[in-house]
């Protein structure tokens, strides 16, 4: 292997410890993740860490290997992270919104203005005659969950700012917990009409 072929892997192995790896952003750790998928995954292997590569949605990230039985666990490189309630609730929701445009046969990316994500978290938050601090909750959920690489700011038009849900949330957010999920906040969406909410 030439010293050019080793410094591309290095920078591909820092770059997907650095975040998410995507296939249109970082194009030149793309190609060496193709042309050196073995190598990278062994580096990784060593430390207890699993390099997850989605061809076709054209991303890769790294996930702690869970221990055999017997085996004594490695210190996680990769931190859990504690979500929020309204942090956890927006990933689900935008989650079920990538299933609806993937179902209706929709190209390219899916992108939502800020009243249409506003929208979708409404239904669950406490009913408040303070529209601005539903705004301010609303606005530091989305920016946290920016932060964690599932929306990315694309601009702004007249009416509000422009996001894309990226195609890495489907890593995260699996058919199985969409679908138990979505079955609880329809119950609790439910309740909070019956119940009503209070001014605040």
């Amino acid at each position: 292997m030439s010293s050019t072929e080793e410094h591309d892997i290095s920078t591909a192995i820092v770059k997907l410890m650095q975040g998410v790896v995507y296939r249109e952003t970082h194009e030149e750790a793309w190609r060496t993740l193709e042309r050196h998928t073995a190598a990278v995954q062994d580096h990784f292997a060593m430390i207890g860490v699993q390099v997850v590569i989605d061809e076709l949605e054209g991303y890769a990230f790294l996930k702690s290997r869970e221990p055999e039985e017997g085996e004594d666990p490695l210190p996680r490189l990769v931190k859990r992270r504690a979500l929020t309630y309204h942090v956890s609730l927006l990933l689900l929701l935008l989650r079920k919104r990538l299933a609806e445009f993937e179902a209706a046969g929709e190209e390219g990316k899916l992108v939502l203005e800020r009243d249409q994500i506003v929208e979708m978290l409404r239904l669950f938050l406490h009913e408040s005659t303070n529209e601005a601090r539903v705004l301010q909750q609303v606005d530091q959920t989305i920016s946290q969950v920016a932060k964690l690489g599932f929306l990315q700011q694309l601009g702004t038009q007249s009416d509000g700012t422009l996001w894309e849900v990226r195609r890495i949330l489907k890593a995260y957010v699996d058919a199985e917990t969409m679908s138990d999920f979505a079955s609880a906040l329809e119950a609790y969406a439910a309740q909070s009409t019956q119940e009503g909410g209070t001014d605040e």
